[in-house]
C-alpha cells in the first residue's frame, strides 16, 4: 500500500517517465492551480471554486491512501516536478473492481508520452499489487485525446452514458471504458 510517506520514502511507484507518489499539503498550490485552470478542466466533473488553503487543508486532513480510496501524485522522473495526479478509488475486494480518474495539470507535459505511462503505471499497480480484476473510466465523448490514451494502454469501450456530463451549458455523452486484467498493453 501507498501511504501519505514523506519523499524519498519507501511507497512510490516507478513508470518509465512517470513516478507516483502519495499526495500532500505540499501539493496544495498545484493542485488549486490546477483545477481552476479552464484547458485542464475541460472535461473533468470540478468542484466549486476554492482557495489554496481549503486545499491545503483538505490534503492534509485526508485519510491515508487505502484499498478503497487511492490518490496519487504524478512527478516526472525527469525533474520530479509534480504534473499531475491518478485515483483509484472505490475498490471493494469482494468485487476487484476499481475506478480510475486521472489528469495532467501541468500543459507543457501533455501530449509527450506522461499520461499514458501514468495509466500504465497505475494500472499495473492496481492488478499487481491490489489484486484488481478490472479497472473501470469514464471519459466524454468528446475528449479524443484522453480516449486515444485509454485505448492505447489496452481500455476498450464497454457502453454510452447519454447526456451525463454538462459543460458550458451542453450536455455530451460519456463512453464507459473497462480494462480486466492480462489486458493492459506494455508498449
Amino acid at each position: 500500500m501507498i501511504t501519505n510517506e514523506p519523499e524519498g520514502a519507501a511507497g512510490m511507484v516507478l513508470g518509465e517517465l512517470v513516478k507516483l507518489r502519495a499526495m500532500g499539503p505540499s501539493d496544495a498550490e498545484a493542485l488549486w492551480r490546477w483545477n481552476h485552470d479552464p484547458d485542464v478542466m475541460r472535461w473533468m466533473n470540478d468542484n466549486h471554486p476554492s482557495t489554496p488553503e481549503h486545499v491545503e487543508k483538505w490534503l492534509a486532513e485526508r485519510p491515508r491512501n487505502t484499498y478503497g480510496d487511492l490518490l496519487l501524485g504524478i512527478e516526472a522522473r525527469s525533474d520530479a516536478q509534480l504534473i499531475g495526479l491518478v485515483a483509484l478509488h472505490d475498490a471493494e475486494p469482494e468485487t476487484g473492481i476499481a475506478e480510475l480518474d486521472i489528469y495532467l495539470g501541468e500543459k507543457e507535459y501533455w501530449g509527450r508520452g506522461y499520461a499514458t505511462d501514468a495509466m500504465r503505471t497505475v494500472c499495473r499497480y492496481g492488478f499487481d499489487t491490489m489484486r484488481l480484476h478490472k479497472i473501470k473510466l469514464t471519459v466524454v465523448t468528446e475528449n479524443h485525446a484522453a480516449q486515444q490514451v485509454y485505448k492505447k494502454v489496452g481500455f476498450v469501450e464497454e457502453g454510452r452514458l447519454r447526456q451525463s456530463f454538462r459543460r458550458d451549458g451542453v450536455w455530451y455523452d460519456q463512453f464507459a471504458m473497462g480494462l480486466l486484467e492480462g489486458e493492459l498493453r506494455e508498449a
